[in-house]
């Protein structure tokens, strides 16, 4: 009696009934709620993905693999990378039975609609390792974001769309009353396209790798992404060269194309005519190429010789005049009797003096002895006095001593005193050919008190008196001061 009137009240308690229906209704309310982000008290596998965009990614949005849902974003947080550059990690709840997910698995944000609506899409990988609970994938795991319908809709601003619809109208105009030539030419493509077969086939084959020359593409346009504003100075530049080559269009650049084929042909029949030309050319220039160096060298000669060449060459005209005349005797000469013979004796005796020569020349050459010799005795006849000239000489008293200079001796003489030594080089250097480039002859300096026959040690120099008068006569003038 007592258990029905509880049971009666209960039931006939409208407080307790709706509190419990408000209770019911919460809870329905709250699992609706929180069915997108994962039923409460059910466990999760927790990741982080790092991307470089998250934009219109908001927290509760889908983790799909393949189209299948498999967890939710739980949050978003902004991450600054350690050269200044902005991210964003994704705060994963995945499906328990993914876990461990595949070390190399990679992770894109796509759209889901078209208003707007973003996904994060796994692609799982194939590596035997994994990522635990908790862990972040990097930034390299994140594959650029798809392009989105508003930022396609976005290019069509409205230069671009005055643009486009100026493009269609010059191609409505150019295939206006084409239709037959149109449809020939699509015709005539039927052996383009077998003719195609064949390449495609090889493009298409793993062994071509195109997929890589795209990739290689798309790491070109990564390369060129922070140089944009440089790229467009370039072809805003280039708009300014175009549009100034249009003022020359027609009809100078449309002449010069004209004319190009015929150029080209031309050309190409008269190149190889030319070849052996350039080909003596180089020759010629390879040739001249130690002379041209030694120019920087005789530089300054040049520069002093142009301008007093300048007047003598003026002045040669009458010199040319004659040279025709000249040459007509010559020619007379050589064909006088006995020229022939006379030359070819002369030439023998070239043959027969050059050796001679080539040793004796040094010596006037480098050490200017002929030109000493003719000034000392041509002075032997210019100076003197009033009762007549004279010979310069030098006397000086020979030492004493066993074996002297000044009496017959058994031996060179080589002491006692200091004085009694004799220094005598019958073969100075004269910087002949096999010498040591020296002039030895009245340069060779006195030994005290050592007997030195032939050459003396060391190198005795080049300079004689009257080799360069200007340094000589400076030196004159400097004394004077």
């Amino acid at each position: 009696m007592n258990g029905r009137r509880a049971t009666f009240g209960l039931a006939s308690s409208p407080t307790l009934v709706g509190a419990i229906t408000v209770l019911v209704a919460v809870v329905t309310v709250f699992l609706a709620y929180n069915a997108n982000r994962g039923l409460p008290f059910v466990p999760v596998y927790q990741l982080t993905a790092r991307v470089h965009d998250a934009d219109a990614l908001v927290p509760g949005r889908d983790v799909r693999i393949a189209g299948v849902r498999v967890g939710t974003v739980d949050s978003i947080d902004p991450v600054q990378e350690p050269d200044g550059t902005l991210s964003a990690d994704l705060h994963l709840d995945l499906q328990k039975s993914l876990e461990p997910l595949p070390s190399d698995t990679t992770v894109v944000v796509r759209n889901q609609s078209t208003i707007g609506l973003k996904y994060l899409q796994l692609r799982l990988g194939e590596s035997p390792h994994g990522f635990a609970d908790g862990d972040i994938m990097p930034l390299t795991a994140a594959r650029p974001q798809p392009v989105d319908l508003d930022q396609l809709f976005n290019t069509f601003d409205e230069p671009t769309r005055a643009a486009t619809r100026r493009t269609l109208l010059e191609f409505g105009d150019a295939l206006a009353g084409r239709g037959p030539d149109l449809n020939g030419g699509i015709g005539a493509l039927r052996p383009l396209i077998d003719s195609l077969r064949p390449a495609m086939a090889n493009l298409a084959s793993p062994q071509t790798n195109f997929g890589g020359f795209f990739r290689a593409l798309e790491a070109t346009a990564a390369e060129l992404g922070p140089v944009a504003e440089q790229q467009g100075d370039l072809f805003a530049g280039l708009d300014d060269t175009f549009a100034a080559l249009d003022r020359v269009a027609r009809p100078h650049l449309q002449e010069t194309i004209t004319r190009a084929a015929p150029t080209e042909q031309v050309a190409t029949a008269d190149l190889p005519a030319v070849n052996p030309f350039l080909s003596h050319s180089a020759a010629l220039f390879r040739e001249l190429q130690p002379g041209v160096d030694q120019l920087a060298e005789a530089a300054p000669d040049l520069a002093v010789a142009i301008p007093a060449g300048i007047p003598a060459l003026r002045s040669s005209v009458r010199l040319t005049n004659q040279l025709a005349p000249t040459a007509r005797t010559l020619l007379g000469f050589q064909g006088a009797p006995g020229v022939a013979n006379g030359l070819d004796l002369l030439s023998q005796t070239n043959n027969v003096l050059t050796q001679p020569l080539g040793f004796i020349a040094p010596s006037q050459t480098v050490c200017n002895y002929l030109a000493l010799l003719f000034g000392n005795v041509a002075s032997i006849g210019r100076d003197g006095d009033g009762r007549g000239n004279w010979t310069r000489v030098v006397i000086f008293t020979p030492p004493s001593g066993p074996n002297n200079e000044s009496s017959p001796a058994a031996a060179p003489a080589n002491g006692p005193s200091t004085a009694n030594h004799l220094h005598y080089n019958p073969y100075p250097n004269t910087a002949a050919p096999g010498q040591p480039r020296e002039c030895e002859s009245g340069n060779e300096p006195y030994a005290v008190g050592q007997t030195v026959i032939g050459n003396p040690a060391g190198k005795q120099g080049t300079h004689t008196a009257g080799q360069d008068v200007k340094a000589e006569k400076k030196n004159k003038k400097g004394g004077k001061k």
